[in-house]
């Protein structure tokens, strides 16, 4: 069992930047493909960065590439999202979430149905 408990949100003007943090509890971190998804209300879940457990490979969707950022510390056992040139579209409820591999793979998932463990989410609200 992993848990996961997102930090970091808030409310933001447009052109503003935030970093959200997931810190992980319960197995051995480096072991664990990370991933960011966001929901706004009345739509899907959506994949919006990911990171292989090597820290080796990662990805971003389209929506956010050049401007969010996904990293991961761990020594720490946290995972990171920094967010630059917010956009009114942004916002969202933003959910971190793991997925078992191994150490040293290169591998990442973007989908939702790849993750096996979720954190309760951090409301990111961006004003324009």
């Amino acid at each position: 069992q992993v848990q996961l408990v997102e930090s970091g949100g808030g409310l933001v003007q447009a052109g503003g930047s935030l970093r959200l943090s997931c810190a992980a509890s319960g197995r051995t971190f480096s072991n664990y493909a990370m991933g960011w998804f966001r929901q706004a209300r009345g739509k899907e879940r959506e994949f919006v960065a990911a990171i292989s457990a090597s820290s080796g490979s990662t990805g971003s969707a389209d929506s956010v590439k050049g401007r969010f950022i996904i990293s991961r510390d761990n020594a720490k056992n946290t995972v990171y999202l920094q967010m630059n040139s917010l956009k009114p579209e942004d916002t969202a409820v933003y959910y971190c979430a793991a997925r078992r591999t191994y150490t040293g793979s290169v591998y990442y998932y973007t989908g939702v149905n790849e993750y096996t463990y979720w954190g309760q989410g951090t409301q990111v609200t961006v004003s324009s």
